[in-house]
């Protein structure tokens, strides 16, 4: 911000600058040699280009993208076409307004793109909600200006493999891409050994809050690795709003909150939106503590290398196995609730 302010250049041409200083300062040997210059529009595959060790690849990003931290220093090269600090109802409002009207849910700067002169542009073709698509890239003007585009599109744990193998072929990185997926499926394996001795809980998993959606795609499996069975969502389809009184019906012994977009200290503040529920305080979840909120923008709803880490925070609330020192600043408990007149407190169980 401090090199913002000193600067009399336009914000654009700010951000340009410093993506051609990040890339042009070092000399980096990449594979067969080739240097590359890539603009990530998904943050899940700016997180793959990082754990491919080619970060330095990167001159650009989404407004999403910001795991690892120091990607958050590229210029970003999207933004939401509306406020997203609005309620989850009016949110979801908004969606399907411009969804039924064609009207864009993301802007991409396709003067930026331009600047910052790309040989890669990586999107997404899943979800027209989720991120910017390749359709988003066309409305800007961007789709001339890159010399090659890939549309990742991830809905369980084999695709997201897949995401990692088809990015590292990109950048001629083939053999780090093999290591990379190995090494996650092994953290995934080692979850699942050490929670298969413990009894299998009912869960349910949501992605946002009103109108409820159960979690899908890769949500599923992560819950099977980690001993959980899951009663509302289905693995491999997309997650779909539900009637509220299915939650209830399912009474599920575990309910992990995870919105997609919503970090944790936003997926907090929907604990007062599922309150507004009559049957609330009836689900054994909520009377025996057993409610979790959890950051779904960096793990849950984020088809890249946090899926490991996401299984072990699902053992983890699930069997209370640690994984590391994850409670409170991944996912917290809701105090479980005797009565409706005593105010609920969020607190740590471990």
């Amino acid at each position: 911000m401090a090199l913002y302010i000193e600067s009399k250049v336009s914000p654009r041409q700010h951000y340009a600058d410093v993506a051609l200083l990040l890339a042009n300062s070092r000399i980096v040997n990449y594979g067969a040699g080739i240097n590359m210059r890539v603009v990530s529009l998904l943050a899940s595959a700016t997180e793959i280009v990082c754990a491919l060790g080619a970060g330095e690849m990167l001159v650009g990003r989404s407004h999403e993208c910001d795991n690892p931290d120091w990607v958050r220093r590229l210029p970003p090269c999207s933004s939401p076409a509306f406020d997203v600090s609005v309620s989850s109802r009016e949110i979801d409002t908004e969606v399907r307004r411009r969804l039924r009207s064609g009207k864009p849910l993301y802007h991409v700067d396709g003067e930026l793109i331009r600047e910052l002169r790309p040989d890669l542009l990586i999107t997404q073709a899943h979800c027209e909600v989720c991120a910017v698509t390749p359709g988003d890239v066309e409305r800007s003007g961007a789709c001339a200006l890159t010399a090659r585009q890939i549309a990742l599109s991830a809905s369980s744990l084999d695709e997201i493999f897949q995401s990692v193998r088809h990015i590292s072929q990109a950048l001629s990185l083939e053999p780090q891409g093999d290591a990379l997926v190995r090494r996650e499926q092994e953290r995934i394996a080692a979850v699942r050994q050490r929670v298969k001795a413990f009894r299998r809980p009912s869960v349910v998993m949501l992605e946002w809050t009103d109108p409820l959606f159960a979690m899908g795609n890769w949500g599923p499996e992560l819950v099977e690795i980690a001993n959980g069975e899951l009663l509302l969502g289905k693995k491999g389809e997309y997650s779909a709003a539900i009637p509220a009184e299915q939650l209830r019906d399912a009474d599920p012994e575990y309910l992990i909150v995870a919105p997609c977009g919503f970090n944790l200290e936003r997926s907090l503040r929907e604990l007062t939106v599922l309150e507004q529920h009559p049957w609330w305080q009836e689900l054994q979840a909520v009377r025996k503590g057993n409610v979790a909120f959890a950051d779904g923008n960096l793990f849950f709803n984020r088809s890249g290398m946090t899926i490991s880490e996401t299984a072990e925070i699902i053992a983890e609330i699930l069997h209370g196995v640690s994984f590391g020192r994850t409670a409170g600043v991944r996912w917290r408990w809701i105090e479980a609730q005797a009565a409706s007149d005593v105010p609920r407190t969020m607190v740590s169980r471990t």
